[in-house]
């Protein structure tokens, strides 16, 4: 056969792809390979360490006898076949967990044969999802989950807090609160913060809790020093666990909050002038840390204390391990026959809380176990009140000078005089020096306010915000409390 009668290598590899592959684009224009009949895709562009596509196609080229061929062709190929996938529809791709049809979620058990977990709402089932209902994106931080254990009765749920620390049956509930909130795709749930003396197991806790979700080659880390390489480890994963946290400065703080609700990042694509790439993110996050000083008001609002005490008898790291492995399967199992039962369980959703989602999470557990996790979790909410205001002296200040307004009278001032008021009532007669960090102008002091205005509502000052024609003003009102036969109904 002459050179001109061969077929070019570049469509012998295209005609290969398309014939063993799906390609497809997702909404921010990454362009996937799915093996067909599978549902994991990988980028076609990506070099990771954890297989790419360019890899899993010189394999299968070579393995059925049609050749390796150089670089040049395969770049020629992938960028036509990237081409083809950009008039192709758009389809997500997902990390660990999805929504499914008919209200089903699916949780990636991170099997190379694709095997999953479908959560629906009469129970759940270990399948392969099909292609195009979900796709699966693995990366190194994907671990292998065991496949769940059928009829375990709960006792994997008894087997977990067993082996934790957890301070009380309070903080229990709200660990297996957490657990199942991290297997819902869309709902927001807040940030455990595993706290306790030295020596309590939090980093233990925390991994135990981690690997339930991420599998036994999950851990714990260390928070990166900037925001760019903490949001690349999170859109890597699902589950994030940060541990050992001493401080969290303001920037950190912020971006915490971001992960626990969602956020997006914009940043110039590799070797281009005017293009992006964009970075989506919302997963569940982990803490651990015997104390990390002042928390901000906005944070506090999106974490959830869990209390750890000594245990009265040690054990070895490896023994530790080998029993939480081997009862893992059942444990997993017992976790998602819950979360069946408490989806399955109506409740009505709380209206006072910031993470709603998470408060309704836990009124169904508690409808379905009788848990009491809600009480648990508006007095973990309670505490975190507390911390804030011990930590922030112009907190302490402001409900001193409500102490002194009558309930149900309203008092309206300038920023700038509610800033003269405050000051000369933190000083005093002995003129204490103001604290580093005092507010030092009026619209300071309000941006400081609208941060402190939950806590501050918390405990009964309400705080606003208004104009009249000729300047703003900051309100403060001390509610009438509500008669006695109303306040034993509230509760």
């Amino acid at each position: 056969m002459s050179e001109d009668d061969k077929t070019p290598a570049r469509e012998i590899i295209t005609d290969y792809a398309q014939a063993h592959f799906r390609y497809f684009r997702t909404a921010d224009g990454t362009v996937y390979a799915q093996r067909i009949g599978q549902p994991i895709a990988r980028p076609i562009r990506s070099q990771g360490t954890s297989g790419s596509h360019r890899q899993e196609l010189m394999i299968g080229l070579f393995n059925d006898g049609l050749g390796v061929f150089n670089g040049t062709a395969l770049k020629e190929a992938l960028d036509l076949l990237e081409a083809l996938a950009m008039t192709e529809e758009v389809q997500p791709v997902h990390i660990r967990v999805a929504p499914g049809s008919g209200g089903a979620t699916w949780l990636d058990l991170g099997r190379t044969d694709g095997k999953s977990v479908r959560i629906h709402p009469t129970g759940w089932d270990i399948l392969t999802p099909e292609p195009r209902e979900v796709c699966w994106r693995r990366t190194q931080l994907t671990g292998e989950l065991p496949l769940p254990a059928k009829d375990t009765n709960g006792k994997g749920l008894d087997l977990l807090l067993r082996l934790c620390n957890f301070a009380n049956a309070q903080t229990e509930s709200l660990a297996i609160a957490w657990l199942i909130g991290c297997l819902g795709p869309s709902v927001p749930v807040p940030a455990p913060f595993l706290t306790g003396p030295q020596g309590a197991g939090k980093s233990t806790g925390g991994r135990m809790l981690i690997r339930i979700i991420e599998g036994m080659s999950a851990d714990l880390r260390r928070a990166p020093k900037d925001e760019e390489n903490l949001v690349t480890a999170v859109a890597a994963g699902w589950v994030t666990a940060l541990d050992n946290l001493s401080h969290l400065g303001p920037d950190l703080s912020d971006l915490m909050c971001c992960i626990v609700t969602g956020a997006e990042t914009v940043k110039r694509a590799l070797f281009t002038d005017g293009d992006v790439v964009r970075s989506r993110y919302r997963r569940p996050l982990l803490l651990t840390g015997i104390d990390v000083g002042v928390i901000r008001p906005d944070l506090a609002e999106r974490l959830l204390p869990l209390r750890l005490e000594r245990p009265r008898v040690r054990r070895t790291e490896a023994e530790l391990w080998a029993e939480f492995e081997e009862a893992l399967p059942v444990i997993l199992g017992s976790l998602l026959d819950l979360t069946v039962k408490v989806r399955a369980t109506e409740a009505d959703i709380p209206t006072d809380l910031r993470m709603a989602d998470f408060a309704h999470l836990c009124a169904q557990l508690d409808a379905a176990t009788g848990f009491g996790a809600l009480g648990a979790y508006r007095a973990s909410l309670d505490d975190l009140n507390d911390d804030v205001i011990e930590g922030d002296l112009l907190a302490q200040t402001v409900l001193k000078h409500a102490a002194g307004i009558e309930p149900g009278t309203e008092v309206r001032m300038t920023s700038a005089e509610w800033l003269h008021a405050l000051t000369q009532l933190y000083t005093g007669e002995d003129f204490h020096p103001l604290p580093k960090g005092w507010p030092t102008t009026g619209k300071v002091l309000s941006d400081r306010l609208k941060r402190l205005q939950p806590v501050l509502a918390a405990r009964g000052v309400l705080v606003d915000w208004g104009r009249t024609k000729t300047a703003r003003y900051i309100e403060m009102t001390c509610p009438t409390p509500p008669p006695p036969d109303q306040q034993s109904e509230m509760f």
